[in-house]
């Protein structure tokens, strides 16, 4: 009888740290998941995040480093909130090791990026559907766009009226932007009033998650909203080392917290939203991956699952940077004692130039004739930006972000050791084939004649990067080799395909195949990186995985129209 007591008090023990659903990692995923599960309010709900709050004290104010848009810089370079990866030397680049920033923090990345909303192309999800992620086409996706967003120009049939997300566009009308979108319709390109909506070729204005002058990250648009909820726990500074396994059933985690390890347990499910450098590290230091690697880790395999690591991509850009004969670009707006003015009119009333990340203009094209739809995306700034933010502006500058968006490059991510404080080995791969090499010169060549077209006249100066120099395809190059750096994009390392697909690790309901109870949901699922950048589609993964979770059919919405070229014969 005692033996029984004593069992029954450990089940009873058990169940108290026990909840139906724990989700591993409070970024841009798992922020959305925790919202949409526990809207139900039998369903109980932990959320584990490894870095801090993204408030002090319960105010956005005293953490403006986050909040203020125009402040972004200041984490990117700041191990505070930030993972800080490097990745290894990179062969094709003059043996370079490239920079990473990841966040660890509430709203994960959505708290350190530069808050460019943009979903990538239709294209890129009817792909997805070829490549073995069924239901996950446009038409299945766009309502999960739609559903996570609030557009301030309103609803329509591509933006979403009354979703947690804010998407606002830039307040500042500023000449350089004005300009920069001038000179690309004198090039010859379009101009698109919403490269999220129908028509994502050409220049226009970018969407960003900036609300009243706020960045408006999924902690802002989805955890705050349910942290008074019953049934949802979140946590912070919170390490997960481990997945728990009864054979290949997944019942729980471990994790560290003060020093301490301890245990909870899921009842229903557990679900990876570390993104894709800790959801596959994970995987693997639980004993998910490839068995041989992890043998020889000393690891005890869980199931071998040989996709786990692989497959990774990422989007490489590079700055092309001109003086400005004017004094009106941002260099000014960078000197201390006007920073000071900036920060204090932002803190008293969220307003002025540090409400804005300062990315509002911006484009997509195609590299050449006969690609079917844009793989080069530009980024346009009215300032200099040097080494990642962590160098100040020296001169009167502007710049554009301009890089190729669907890379043949693919690269792997693997364990160092099995200890999970260690940063996993990063190898992307950078520009190993022919064809991203070309991509790259006429990233530079295109974006050479959209600044020299006329509506640049009264403002351009000297080109500062790659400068006047850099001519011949090898020089060219050279240069990119040099000063090409990640755009921050690393995605498709638990890729979802079919079960019969060998490199696949999730299946299209975001199961981790080969074992029960475990799911993947963030941008290490894609099966292949999107055309722009990923925070949006990241929400959308999560929006639509919350569907699924909760059993129920998928949005869809068919036949709306998508922009084509007229031809493909030529260029633009």
């Amino acid at each position: 009888q005692f033996k029984i007591a004593r069992a029954s008090s450990q089940l009873s023990s058990e169940k108290a740290n026990s909840y139906n659903y724990i989700i591993v990692g409070a970024g841009s995923a798992g922020c959305v998941l925790a919202n949409r599960l526990t809207e139900d309010p039998q369903c109980t709900v932990l959320l584990l995040e490894a870095g801090p709050k993204d408030t002090l004290l319960g105010s956005k104010r005293l953490m403006w480093k986050i909040h203020m848009p125009a402040a972004l810089t200041y984490n990117l370079c700041d191990e505070k909130y930030n993972w800080y990866y490097h990745t290894r030397a990179q062969r094709h680049m003059d043996n370079r090791v490239l920079y990473w920033p990841r966040g660890r923090v509430w709203g994960g990345s959505s708290s350190l990026n530069a808050m460019v909303y943009i979903r990538g192309h239709a294209e890129d999800y009817n792909r997805w559907g070829r490549e073995g992620a069924a239901g996950w086409d446009y038409e299945h996706c766009l309502p999960y766009f739609k559903k996570a967003q609030t557009h301030e120009l309103g609803p329509d049939q591509y933006r979403g009226g009354n979703g947690p997300l804010h998407v606002s566009r830039g307040k500042t009308n500023h000449a350089l932007h004005r300009a920069f979108l001038e000179a690309a319709q004198q090039a010859g390109y379009p101009f698109t009033d919403d490269m999220n909506g129908y028509q994502q070729e050409g220049f226009g204005w970018m969407d960003m998650t900036i609300h009243r002058g706020q960045r408006w990250s999924t902690a802002s648009a989805y955890l705050r909203p349910a942290k008074s909820r019953l049934n949802f726990s979140v946590a912070e500074k919170t390490l997960v080392t481990k997945i728990l396994f009864q054979g290949t059933k997944c019942i729980g985690v471990e994790y560290v917290k003060n020093g301490q390890k301890k245990k909870v347990f899921a009842d229903k499910e557990v679900i990876l939203s570390g993104g894709a450098i800790n959801s596959p590290q994970l995987l693997m230091l639980s004993g998910v991956g490839n068995a041989d690697d992890l043998k020889k880790l000393g690891i005890p395999v869980v199931c071998h699952l040989p996709g786990v690591g692989q497959n990774l991509q990422d989007h490489l850009e590079v700055y092309i940077q001109q003086k400005c004969t004017k004094p009106i670009t941002l260099y000014t707006a960078q000197k201390p004692l006007n920073m000071v003015r900036i920060g204090l009119e932002w803190l008293w009333k969220f307003t002025g130039k540090g409400a804005t990340a300062h990315l509002e203009s911006g484009g997509f094209i195609r590299s050449g004739h006969g690609v079917p739809h844009p793989d080069i995306q530009f980024h346009f700034l009215p300032s200099q930006v040097i080494d990642h933010g962590r160098v100040a502006s020296t001169m009167e500058a502007y710049q554009v972000h301009v890089g190729p968006m669907r890379s043949t490059s693919v690269g792997w991510l693997k364990l160092k050791s099995s200890d999970p404080n260690d940063h996993p080995i990063i190898e992307p791969n950078y520009l190993s084939t022919e064809r991203d090499i070309w991509e790259f010169r006429q990233c530079v060549k295109l974006t050479r004649e959209i600044f020299a077209q006329k509506a640049f006249e009264k403002f351009r100066g000297p080109e500062i990067q790659p400068g006047n120099h850099v001519q011949s395809d090898k020089e060219i190059d050279a240069f990119i080799r040099q000063k090409a750096d990640s755009a921050y994009h690393p995605s498709c390392t638990c890729k979802m395909g079919q079960p019969s697909d060998s490199t696949a690790v999730v299946d299209p309901q975001t199961k981790v195949i080969g074992v029960e109870n475990l799911r993947v949901v963030d941008a290490s699922i894609m099966p292949s990186i999107v055309t722009g950048n990923l925070n949006a589609p990241t929400i959308m993964i999560a929006e639509k995985a919350a569907d699924i979770i909760k059993g129920l059919p998928s949005l869809q919405e068919k036949n709306v129209p998508v922009y084509k070229p007229k031809t493909l014969e030529t260029q633009r």
